[in-house]
């Protein structure tokens, strides 16, 4: 008798005791350092920081505090790709998190999390599903989320919003143009939101596109207008990964192997575009575990085409 209890005992401890440590790593943040060769040959770096899926929640008190310390990178640029609310209430906490950041260039654009509250889930539906709709019914109802203050406190910051809009900016006396698409996680994509690259001005030093979710159809639009680098978070790099095997899901339709960090991405016929996917910052409240994928922000060197090859850390 003692040894057929001790058996599933035993899972069970093993088991709680992943789920503790799934609980801490969910708390760990990390900063990624990425070099991405994007400019002109010769020309000076530029500092971006991506941040997204933040989820937040006003009583975060120890994210907020990582976050707000971000400021002092000093970056460049700053990118958020959405997912920033988890609550009701978390538009004040969370621009107060950004704090010093608000300050500088910005550009975001909204994920479903910013628009609808999370709701409790089977998590098997996201290891065999999570494409968009098809796994998640319709979306076709009143947001629950105050996504309208959170626009206005980025806007009002002097950040550009990028959902299904184009724009540009001053960056150190540095024209940048970019294109952003709404949530394609929810089907709010227009693509015709993402014009060519050429049409947003000649002298643009750099184009970029933003997108919450990397579906490939949004992939292939950016690659097949020429944007040069890409941004987009929403797989919360796979969030439940295997050591050695990794993420066992990403909640779209981009393969596994870029789940998170820095790729490429080629339309057919067109130049490659460099890809890179933040593993974000947070996870819903109702599954606030990662194991093997630490919460992260990134900030990535932007350097000369002719410098060293890229890296990431």
């Amino acid at each position: 008798m003692r040894a057929t209890v001790a058996v599933p005992l035993g899972l069970v401890g093993a088991g709680a005791a992943g789920v503790g440590y799934g609980w801490l790593e969910a708390r760990w943040f990390a900063l990624r350092h990425v070099s991405v060769p994007v400019l002109a040959p010769g020309a000076d770096p530029l500092t971006v920081l991506h941040l997204s899926d933040a989820h937040l929640v006003p009583n975060q008190g120890r994210k907020r505090d990582w976050l707000r310390g971000l400021a002092d990178l000093e970056p460049d640029l700053v990118v958020s790709t959405g997912d920033h609310l988890a609550h009701h209430d978390a538009v004040p906490p969370l621009l107060e998190s950004y704090g010093e950041l608000l300050e500088r260039p910005g550009v975001f654009v909204f994920g479903s999390n910013d628009y609808f509250a999370p709701v409790p889930k089977n998590p098997l539906r996201y290891l065999v599903g999570g494409t968009g709709t098809q796994a998640g019914g319709s979306w076709n109802r009143e947001p629950t989320l105050p996504f309208e203050e959170l626009r206005s406190g980025l806007v009002g910051a002097g950040w550009l919003d990028l959902n299904n809009s184009t724009g540009h900016l001053d960056v150190g006396g540095r024209p940048l143009a970019f294109a952003g698409v709404d949530d394609p996680h929810l089907e709010l994509d227009d693509l015709d939101a993402i014009p060519p690259a050429a049409e947003l001005g000649p002298d643009a030093e750099l184009a970029v596109a933003v997108a919450h979710a990397p579906y490939l159809r949004v992939l292939d639009r950016a690659s097949s207008q020429g944007y040069p680098l890409v941004l987009a978070g929403h797989t919360h790099g796979g969030q439940l990964c295997v050591p050695f095997y990794g993420a066992l899901a990403t909640n779209c339709d981009l393969d596994r192997r870029r789940v998170k960090g820095l790729s490429t991405h080629q339309a057919a016929g067109s130049e490659p575009s460099w890809l890179h996917v933040s593993g974000g910052l947070g996870t819903s409240p109702f599954a606030p575990v990662r194991f093997a994928c630490r919460p992260e922000a990134t900030l990535l060197t932007l350097t000369g085409v002719d410098s060293s090859r890229s890296s990431s850390r």
